[in-house]
């Protein structure tokens, strides 16, 4: 575990730097400085795109980490890479020529609702292709074992540029057309930024020679397309469908919840960075008793941090709608469902690399497409009538039940579970402290309110959490702290 916890700790630092660095721009820069059909038109350009990047990747990015470490001579991991970087383009090439061909046609669907889409739908394809490469290059660097920059790219730098852009608008250096364009502009540097560092770790050696095994690797990569799809459409399909039912200001309100809310999937989204491979390796070597471990420990610390993490949202989030400009403050019901689907998330532990690593893919790719299905029909039907809330019910509803449907999977066939009895011990903790804080408030500032409480918070959680051992991992940590 010691890789594991040192890159594991660097990226949860590296990507909390990005979601504080986010904060600004989702819940100050851009409510003050950005008119609210222009902040919705930026969600809602960034999320399809992200809704198409597992389609123009080609599952790319998760067939590298999954074969990678199965090839044993040069020549072989040479082909197997070189196929990698060629693979999106036999998707991203006939794509790009059916928009071309059919763009009257799909500017009039996508802008019916919201005119102001219409100038920009083309920028959403090239988004995507930036997305879909970037996470090639990136899953490129992650077979080395090397996560920290590329989680830096991932979660910082497009974050930096955002500012940037923002504070271009407020100094009147950039127009709001502009800044739409700078936003995909930033994802192209990013993308071109980790292509060359992906390359300086291990330089592409272009070998058209046959890869072993090729039938299976292609099967993999055209299902696991599904399992991508399914995790976009479920996280990000909720912000297109606002802005096909309901005015584009609502994209904006509905995506500042969701940032509060995806705070919670920090540890997760910094954890797997590193642990995915690690998964892969261990099923390929056939060690299911340190998968076992690594399946409980992964499960039990995440679930632990993101544990503080939803208490400190969840109990300090009337004081932060107070901040913000009270249009927003409509979201509430946003914020708690899908605080408690992040949560979710993070206690099946490493769950999707075992699964999406292994050879009971397909099983669970049927499963995600009918979840994903069903997220589409619920978001169809609760939208008009709730409006972002029903979106929010939709979100929660399917996460869960995927969730839920996984780790039954996983028992199943290998006999694990990721809880333990300090898995039940941390809900009754959460629980105790949510009851005993959530009416306890401060006649101060907001910004006081919310620092004293959330000290209070994090200081009764982490002493029982020490005190009472819940976390090996975590009590080894908070020693180190202590030392230092």
């Amino acid at each position: 575990m010691g890789v594991v916890q040192n890159q594991s700790l660097k990226n949860t630092i590296i990507t909390y730097l990005g979601f504080g660095i986010g904060a600004i721009n989702v819940l100050f820069l851009y409510t003050k400085f950005l008119p609210n059909n222009y902040h919705g038109l930026a969600a809602f350009v960034l999320s399809t795109a992200h809704v198409m990047m597992p389609i123009l990747a080609l599952g790319v990015h998760n067939t590298l980490i999954k074969f990678y470490s199965s090839f044993k001579t040069r020549n072989n991991v040479n082909s197997f890479l070189t196929l990698m970087l060629i693979l999106p383009l036999f998707i991203i090439i006939p794509l790009g020529i059916i928009g071309y061909v059919s763009y009257d046609f799909i500017v009039a669907f996508v802008s019916k609702k919201n005119a102001i889409i219409e100038d920009y739908v083309w920028l959403i394809f090239a988004a995507a292709v930036f997305l879909s490469y970037f996470e090639v290059f990136y899953a490129w660097a992650k077979v080395q074992l090397q996560s920290v920059f590329g989680n830096f790219m991932k979660e910082v730098f497009h974050r930096i540029t955002t500012m940037i852009l923002i504070l271009g608008i407020y100094l009147e250096l950039i127009t709001l057309d502009q800044f739409i364009y700078g936003l995909v502009v930033a994802y192209g540097l990013r993308t071109i930024i980790m292509l060359f560092y992906a390359f300086s770790i291990r330089r592409p050696i272009i070998r058209f020679g046959k890869v072993p095994e090729l039938s299976k690797i292609i099967k993999y990569t055209l299902l696991i397309i599904i399992a991508g799809s399914v995790g976009s459409i479920i996280l990000e399909i909720d912000k297109f469908m606002i802005g096909e039912f309901l005015v584009i200001e609502n994209v904006a309100f509905y995506g500042v919840a969701i940032y509060i809310a995806s705070v919670i999937g920090v540890p997760a989204r910094s954890m797997h960075q590193i642990v995915n491979p690690i998964t892969a390796k261990l099923l390929n070597e056939n060690n299911t008793k340190e998968l076992a471990i690594l399946y409980k420990k992964s499960s039990l610390n995440l679930f632990v941090i993101s544990g503080l993490i939803f208490l400190l949202i969840i109990l300090n989030i009337n004081e932060l709608y107070n901040i913000i400009p009270s249009e927003y403050s409509g979201a509430l019901m946003v914020v708690l469902l899908v605080s408690l689907a992040k949560l979710s998330d993070n206690i099946i532990g490493n769950n999707n690399a075992i699964l999406f690593n292994s050879d009971y893919y397909r099983v669970v790719l049927v499963l995600g497409a009918f979840l994903a299905i069903t997220t589409v029909v619920l978001n169809i039907l609760l939208i008009p009538k709730y409006g972002i809330n029903g979106a929010a019910i939709a979100t929660f509803t399917s996460i869960v039940v995927y969730n839920l449907a996984k780790v039954a999977f996983v028992y199943l066939k290998f006999k694990m579970t990721p809880f333990s009895a300090e898995t039940f011990k941390t809900i009754i903790l959460i629980t105790f402290i949510g009851g005993l804080f959530y009416f306890w408030e401060f006649p101060f500032h907001a910004f006081v309110n919310i620092a004293l409480k959330s000290l209070l918070i994090a200081l009764c959680y982490t002493l029982v959490i020490y005190r009472l051992n819940f976390s090996e991992d975590i009590s080894k940590l908070i020693n180190k702290v202590i030392k230092r």
